[in-house]
């Protein structure tokens, strides 16, 4: 089955932390994912690796085919959409659609038939004339999965998509995804600490802890090998019970990097 998602000892260091410890993973064309792990495991240095918004100490990534040195290629190749919110909350929903197809090389011809597709498919497409500051945080959610559609990707990534969420827009959201799976072919990379939710949605899972991933397999495999009945408990046993601190270390040496990169 073709590879749409590839890492390959892949490490990466900010001075003396090593976020992610020479880790391989690969995730097969039409596949829902889940990227699961405490506080400070390495899952979100993982996803920007693959984002190419972070670049490897060492080994490889490649996504849709493409290396991460490819880096116009693969960012054409997946949508994303973040954990932190990343709208203009002074555009309306479809200025917030026009931009984004604009940095996409997307036609004006072609941007307004994508628009329609992916504003109908949200159910947004009445409040697309609407500031997005007016808009519920399920609402901003919904855009920004119908904006990581606008130019077709074949990868999606989701980092914490459904925090805040009620019951029904994460149901939502996850129509949608799987929809996109069966029609498209869509490949899906996610991080949730919802393990009720990588449970339905994922059809295999990845388990990461200091770096290094622990565990992989069904959500069946994970408990069975772990002789748990929920992946909840697969995934304490396998990571702890001890409260974790958040990835702001690892984020204030991204933040540091980067304004060293700035000065360059």
């Amino acid at each position: 089955m073709e590879k749409m998602i590839e890492a390959q000892n892949l490490t990466k260091k900010f001075d003396s932390l090593t976020a992610v410890d020479s880790i391989n993973f690969e995730v097969p064309k039409g596949t829902i994912a889940a990227f699961l792990g405490p506080n400070g495991a390495g899952k979100t240095t993982t996803i920007r690796m693959l984002t190419t918004l972070l670049q490897p100490t060492s080994g490889e990534t490649k996504v849709n085919g493409f290396s991460h040195k490819e880096v116009d290629k693969i960012r054409h190749s997946f949508g994303i959409v973040f954990q932190d919110p990343s709208l203009d909350d002074d555009l309306t929903a479809e200025e917030n659609l026009v931009f984004h197809a604009a940095l996409y090389g997307i036609s004006k011809k072609d941007a307004h038939g994508k628009i329609d597709e992916v504003l109908n498919m949200v159910d947004l497409n009445d409040r697309r004339k609407d500031f997005v500051k007016t808009f519920s945080g399920g609402m901003k959610r919904r855009l920004e999965i119908a904006r990581s559609l606008m130019h077709t990707p074949a990868v999606l990534f989701l980092d914490e998509p459904t925090i805040g969420l009620d019951p029904q827009t994460r149901n939502k959201m996850w129509e949608y995804v799987k929809e996109l799976r069966t029609t498209k072919g869509l490949t899906v990379l996610f991080t949730t600490h919802y393990m009720e939710e990588a449970e339905k949605a994922a059809d295999i899972v990845f388990i990461i802890d200091h770096g290094k991933i622990v565990a992989r397999g069904t959500v069946d495999e994970i408990k069975k090998s772990t002789d748990t009945k929920t992946l909840e408990e697969a995934f304490l046993k396998l990571t702890g019970s001890d409260i974790r601190p958040s990835e702001a270390s690892a984020a204030d040496a991204f933040k540091s990097q980067a304004r060293a990169w700035g000065r360059r």
